[in-house]
């Protein structure tokens, strides 16, 4: 995957706290950013269900879509 570089303004405190976990998991912080990025727009759930798509009922798939846009907009 290609990675592009940008440049973001975040609360000081958000970015010690990401840099600070970085540093503990032994990630950059690039990675962290990224991971909880794709956390919020739900992009890591995607890329888990297309991993075992094949192996999914597609109703269970129905069911389990469901509960996530219902628990993603709980927590919004």
């Amino acid at each position: 995957m290609a990675k592009a570089k940008t440049t973001v303004y975040v609360d000081e405190d958000v970015l010690r706290s990401a840099r600070v976990f970085a540093a503990r998991k032994d990630l950059k912080d690039s990675e962290v950013i990224e991971r909880a990025l794709r956390q919020f727009l739900g992009m890591d759930l995607l890329e888990r269900v297309s991993t075992h798509a094949a192996h999914v009922d597609p109703d269970e798939a129905l069911i389990l879509a469901t509960e996530e846009v219902r628990a993603h907009r709980a927590g919004e």
